[in-house]
């Protein structure tokens, strides 16, 4: 994945909420690791280290245990479904995204 991919492209909490776009990529000379730098609803940047990322394709997915993304208060709280889905192709949990109204594989980065 290029960085000028990566620009713009939006970013989504492992719970499905949007937590803004993509900014820029960052890293500091001599030490491992990058961070994208995320411009949130809010018009704030912050900086999520890659660690924090599940998947990237047509949107940043991040991992669903990270604590480093703002919440996003109001989510109705009939938008999941109630009951849990297994992926028909490696028979892990499959995660609710609310946004799209359809179920994502983490394991096999897909939407079922």
């Amino acid at each position: 994945m290029t960085k000028d991919r990566l620009i713009d492209m939006q970013v989504i909490d492992g719970e499905g909420n949007i937590v803004g776009k993509v900014l820029d990529i960052a890293f500091v000379v001599g030490k491992v690791g990058m961070k994208l730098i995320v411009e949130t609803k809010k018009g704030e940047n912050t900086e999520l280290p890659w660690d924090d990322i599940q998947a990237a394709g047509d949107f940043v997915l991040l991992k669903p245990s990270s604590g480093a993304t703002p919440s996003v208060a109001g989510q109705p709280s009939g938008s999941q479904p109630s009951q849990q889905q297994i992926c028909p192709t490696c028979g892990e949990p499959l995660t609710w995204i609310p946004q799209y109204q359809r179920w994502y594989c983490y394991k096999d980065g897909k939407y079922v």
